[in-house]
């Protein structure tokens, strides 16, 4: 009898310990499993109506879309994007803030003594959408038919002439800074809080050119609002809008190039399983006939890789333009 007592009895403690250990495992899920539970947010640190707004709005419907929960795009330009981006670097490591960056991100560092957040240390990345290139562009009535009539323009009356962008730092801005300084000349930079400003200023006259983004400027070039000079990549477009569009480099200007492109960060410490939930998200995004459709008509070639090679691809062109930026003293004023 005290045979089998003990024997119940190991078997109880058994059949507890089993008990106790899948509490254990139930207990230590993460909080994120579900993710996400709520709407997702990517801030644009740009003001409505330009590329970066335009690409995030188009991926953020087909995100939203996989994720199962709307995905909302919050405007918040300034400071050449670092206001945009300091709020998503605060915010909770969750996955439910994102800031879609662009080149000013990694340029940040090399045009600002202090910055309000850890460039290195304060976000995580998570794709790489897509690499586009700029457009040198004037307003349909401009006397400007070619880059060397710019140039030609500049010489003749240093300082007169303008180029708009959508901040300082960003690729509209480096783009014209680079062109200043191989070119010798002197235009004066007119910075805006975002692309749609920028545009609407140099339609109206107050600025003469701008380097603007092929995203941002596609539609203004196809229905004649805007003469496209030439892009900023090192060859020219595969776009059929832009294929007939020659380089800067080949317009007169060895060796210029000035390359543009967005990606998604989110916060430093988001859950890795979080991440890959984003990047899955967005890598199925970016492939969808709907976002193809708008974007690679206007020059953007589609990425769409793992986080690795964003981070990878991030800090070779932080590298670069730290360069450039040494090189050619360019500085935000």
């Amino acid at each position: 009898m005290q045979r089998m007592l003990k024997a119940v009895h190991a078997k109880f403690l058994a059949l507890a310990s089993c008990a106790i250990a899948v509490a254990a495992v139930t207990t230590a899920a993460p909080v994120h499993a579900a993710f996400p539970d709520k709407p997702v947010k990517i801030v644009v640190p740009f003001a409505p109506g330009g590329g970066t707004d335009l690409v995030a709005r188009t991926m953020g419907i087909a995100m939203g879309q996989e994720l199962g929960q709307p995905v909302i795009i919050d405007n918040k330009p300034g400071a050449g994007t670092i206001i945009g981006t300091d709020a998503v670097a605060k915010s909770p490591a969750d996955g439910y803030t994102l800031v879609m960056a662009t080149v000013a991100h990694v340029v940040n560092p090399s045009l600002q003594s202090k910055l309000p957040y850890n460039y290195e240390k304060g976000f995580a990345p998570v794709m790489l959408v897509g690499v586009s290139p700029n457009v040198l562009v004037v307003r349909a009535d401009s006397p400007f038919k070619s880059v060397r009539d710019v140039i030609a323009a500049a010489k003749a009356h240093p300082g007169k002439l303008s180029f708009a962008s959508q901040g300082a730092g960003t690729s509209a801005h480096l783009a014209g800074e680079l062109f200043k300084n191989l070119t010798k000349t002197d235009i004066t930079h007119i910075p805006y809080r975002g692309a749609g400003p920028a545009i609407t200023d140099l339609l109206g006259g107050q600025v003469d050119i701008m380097f603007a983004t092929a995203a941002a400027v596609g539609t203004f070039v196809e229905s004649g609002k805007l003469r496209a000079l030439a892009v900023t990549t090192a060859t020219r477009s595969t776009t059929p809008a832009l294929a007939k569009v020659p380089t800067i480099a080949e317009s007169g200007v060895p060796g210029y190039v000035a390359d543009s492109w967005y990606g998604l960060y989110a916060p430093a410490g988001t859950p890795p399983d979080v991440i890959a939930r984003l990047n899955a998200a967005a890598k199925k995004a970016v492939q969808t006939e709907a976002f193809r459709k708008r974007v690679e008509s206007e020059g953007l070639v589609i990425n769409g890789g793992s986080p690795e090679e964003f981070d990878r691809y991030a800090k070779g062109e932080e590298a670069r333009w730290r360069k450039v930026v040494k090189e050619n003293r360019i500085t935000t004023d």
